[in-house]
């Protein structure tokens, strides 16, 4: 982390000042570390406009002095990297040190303020002194909830020393900034820009390309972005996230953009992770094996269509062949389990004798499919079967399997329900 130690000559005057220990902005990072969703802390705006200031400074998002309030900005209309820096002042310490719009809040906040303003351009531009003073400038602003403020001052930093190493971190601020004021599209765009646009950089040990990274894939739902972010984190950071959730997530996003090959290659690099906790996907363990099994097997069980399937099988058991009827079940993912057990990787189906059941016993079936049958399931009571457990539901479902054509669309027999359906 970028120190204090060359500031030693400044330091009664930081003192003096109030300068924290610790930046609020560094903090935050620590905040948007890890796989999981961050939760928001959604924090009021102060209803002064910036466009009502003496000087007006220009909107991050606009190339014209900012007419509306930075809250009202419409994000589809913004983007970060055009903005025009001959409409900015920055550079110029006797533009912020006169502005009402800058030098904002009590007086002691005033005070601070310009203090701080006048030790940052006698440092040397670019530097680490620099920089510990933009982000207790940025801090003050902060306390006081003044995000446009912050967003102005960094950008038009950002854009007169765009070769400036921090620039990183002063744009992951102002996305910090934009999600403050519930502007999660503009934020997102900021981020986007750092990890495409800008080197890393590691505060107290921790990498500004992970956390945007970590937001980018809460914030964008375009599956196209999140197959781009959800590669960088593996690729980049393996180490220091959780790759159960990141591998499945990004089978999800390729399964969104039609990549069927992508996604069972990622689902199987999900399997050695399975438990891991995937939000909002209590089953991913059972999903993804299912898909990785079925794409590896054979399918040369399933039926051109439901009619023809349940034909086969009512003709098995007219018959009175177990042998017959076997060969029609699906090979992979077959399950069998009663009405209240749940779909998981426990209740699979496990090698049974159907002739056992089937010896002696006469197995009768309803003339037409179940009321709550549909285009993708079908249900066939039956029954006869044992005396501990008499009737079974026999389960069809349509296959789901874009990626081979030939076989998306067509029947299996994929299941047993024992009992009667509640």
């Amino acid at each position: 982390m970028v120190g204090w130690e060359n500031m030693r000559n400044r330091k009664r005057l930081f003192k003096t000042a109030g300068i924290s220990g610790i930046s609020v902005c560094i903090i935050l990072l620590f905040c948007f570390s890890g796989c999981e969703n961050t939760e928001k802390n959604i924090t009021s705006l102060s209803t002064e406009n910036p466009a009502s200031s003496e000087l007006r400074q220009t909107d991050p998002g606009q190339t014209e002095p900012a007419q509306t309030d930075p809250t009202q900005t419409d994000p589809a209309q913004i983007n970060p990297t055009q903005i025009d820096p001959a409409q900015t002042d920055a550079g110029q310490p006797d533009v912020y040190l006169k502005d009402p719009y800058y030098i904002f809040g009590t007086k002691d906040e005033q005070d601070t303020l310009k203090k701080y303003y006048a030790i940052l351009y006698s440092e040397p531009e670019s530097s680490e002194e620099q920089f510990a003073v933009i982000r207790e400038i940025a801090n003050t602003y902060i306390r006081q909830k003044e995000y446009g403020k912050l967003i102005n001052f960094l950008n038009s930093r950002v854009h007169k020393y765009n070769d400036d190493l921090y620039n990183t971190y002063y744009l992951f601020m102002i996305a910090y900034c934009y999600q403050q004021m519930d502007a999660n599209p503009v934020a997102a765009l900021y981020f986007d820009l750092i990890v495409k646009n800008y080197p890393d950089l590691k505060v107290m040990g921790k990498s500004i390309h992970l956390a945007c990274l970590n937001q980018l894939i809460t914030l964008v739902n375009n599956p196209q972005q999140k197959v781009w972010y959800y590669e960088e984190l593996i690729s980049r950071f393996l180490d220091q996230i959780d790759p159960g959730p990141a591998y499945f997530m990004l089978g999800q996003a390729y399964e969104a953009i039609g990549e069927w090959s992508s996604a069972i290659k990622a689902y199987t690099q999900y399997l050695p992770y399975t438990g891991s906790n995937v939000p909002g996907f209590p089953n991913a363990d059972n999903y993804a094996k299912q898909q990785v099994d079925f794409s590896n097997s054979a399918k040369d069980w399933t039926f051109e269509n439901l009619a023809t399937l349940v034909s086969a099988v009512k003709a098995a058991m007219d018959a009175g062949s177990s042998n017959r009827l076997w060969q029609y079940h699906a090979k992979v993912n077959f399950f069998t389990r009663t009405w209240e057990q749940e779909d998981t990787l426990d209740s699979r189906f496990e090698e049974f004798n159907l002739a056992d059941f089937m010896r002696g016993n006469r197995i009768r079936y309803a003339e037409s499919l179940d009321v709550s049958s549909n285009a993708n399931e079908a249900y066939l009571r039956t029954w006869g079967w044992s005396q501990y457990i008499s009737t079974w539901y026999l389960y069809f479902r349509k296959i789901y399997f874009p990626s081979d054509p030939e076989i998306h669309g067509r029947w299996e027999w994929a299941g047993i329900y024992y009992g009667e359906k509640f």
